[in-house]
């Protein structure tokens, strides 16, 4: 979504009205996640996707007629009468998709939106999909929710503060998905969202990138650097030796530092600057760099990942030595090292995807297995983003 509104913004600006698709809610073998956008300008100018081609032909008739008409719409798509290309997935996944007109009278919050985005400001977007036409709760209605403040209405004040209260939640970990209330503000589960009084709110978290923390100014270090920054991260990289610490020698990384390792860290994590989305690679190779790091870094109590590099050897040697810093063994369970998956690796640029493969495994909860050797849907469903939408249509 933040792609396509950096996009679109220039056409409300003008004072246009477009047609804006989003991705609410996924199951199964879905191609892309909530939160996925497309665009459809006045000209017919289409911008970004919801299914990687599936049914985007769909879905642009279904926004210009939003586009035209004003009205907002929920539809769901999926494989029907047993044909894979009638208008469904050919991936056999199911999909929700909220169609709404986009201007400065439907959505005057907008401009605030984009200007937290573009200062890394966090702000969420909490939209009613499934709901009545009118009243609190009305289908369309949105409130948008800052750590510090909220604009906007679901147009009743106990709906908006107990969905403010929620996003708030939602918008420290940057959690996007469907949630579901009765008019009165009070949470359902999905089976309940779907009488009378029910109504979905589908939660579009927009949170500075996550952080990828590379310690040791090595070749392998520019290869992680690379994939981290292709992978979205903000990448930092870190090493004490200023000779080697150069942003010439890291051009994808957002900075270099030169700083002992662990104090960097350490000063990052009691600035609030580290989260449960930070990754950390150490790739020093030396102990008396490696050592205080890890130490620190296995204290922390939320980190999505801390990998390091080194020999089966060294790591023995490496446990060794943090046992003696008296780290306990539930602590050192945190460490994977040595780090990356099992693929063989031998160059720096091998190496950094190997790492970035058990990074994304590790969040996502993947086994690292050849698909060909696993059984099941391919996307592990997640209870926040992936819940069984209602049953699909073909159009």
């Amino acid at each position: 979504m933040r792609d396509v509104l950096d996009e679109v913004y220039p056409w409300y600006r003008g004072g246009e009205t477009f047609g804006l698709a989003t991705v609410v809610s996924t199951f199964r073998s879905a191609p892309r996640r909530p939160g996925a956008a497309m665009a459809v300008s006045a000209s017919g100018t289409v911008v970004g996707s919801v299914s990687g081609g599936c049914v985007e032909g769909a879905v642009y008739e279904e926004a210009e007629e939003a586009r035209i008409t004003g009205r907002p719409v929920l539809r769901s798509y999926g494989v029907s009468d047993g044909d894979a290309f009638a208008v469904g997935l050919t991936c056999g996944g199911t999909i929700q998709v909220f169609v709404e007109p986009v201007s400065s009278r439907t959505f005057p919050e907008l401009p605030d939106v984009m200007a937290s985005l573009r200062g890394g400001v966090p702000v969420a977007v909490a939209t009613v999909v499934a709901g009545p036409d009118t009243g609190p709760g009305a289908l369309g209605s949105r409130l948008v929710v800052w750590p510090d403040r909220a604009s906007g209405t679901l147009g009743s004040a106990a709906l908006d503060r107990a969905v403010g209260l929620d996003v708030r939640g939602l918008l420290e970990h940057g959690t996007t998905g469907l949630h579901h209330y009765d008019t009165a503000g009070r949470c359902l589960d999905g089976a309940e969202s779907t009488g009378p009084a029910g109504l979905t709110v589908f939660v579009g978290s927009f949170v500075p990138p996550p952080r990828m923390l590379v310690f040791g100014a090595i070749d392998f270090a520019a290869a992680v650097a690379e994939v981290g920054a292709f992978l979205g991260y903000r990448v930092t990289v870190c090493d004490a030796r200023a000779v080697f610490a150069t942003a010439a020698r890291f051009p994808h990384a957002d900075e270099v530092v030169v700083r002992w390792p662990h104090e960097y860290l350490a000063e990052e994590a009691a600035a609030g600057r580290i989260d449960g989305r930070t990754v950390v690679a150490v790739l020093t190779h030396d102990h008396k760099f490696d050592v205080p790091l890890l130490a620190t870094a296995l204290r922390l109590p939320h980190l999505a990942y801390i990998g390091a590099l080194g020999s089966r050897r060294t790591h023995r040697e490496r446990l060794d030595r943090l046992r003696e810093a008296g780290l306990e063994e539930r602590e050192l369970a945190r460490m994977s090292a040595p780090a990356g998956l099992d693929l063989g690796a031998r160059t720096p640029q091998e190496t950094a995807v190997s790492v970035a493969a058990e990074i994304i495994a590790a969040r996502w909860g993947g086994t690292g297995q050849p698909l060909t050797r696993t059984a099941g849907p391919i996307h592990t469903a997640t209870a926040v983003d992936e819940l069984p939408p209602a049953p699909a249509a073909a159009g």
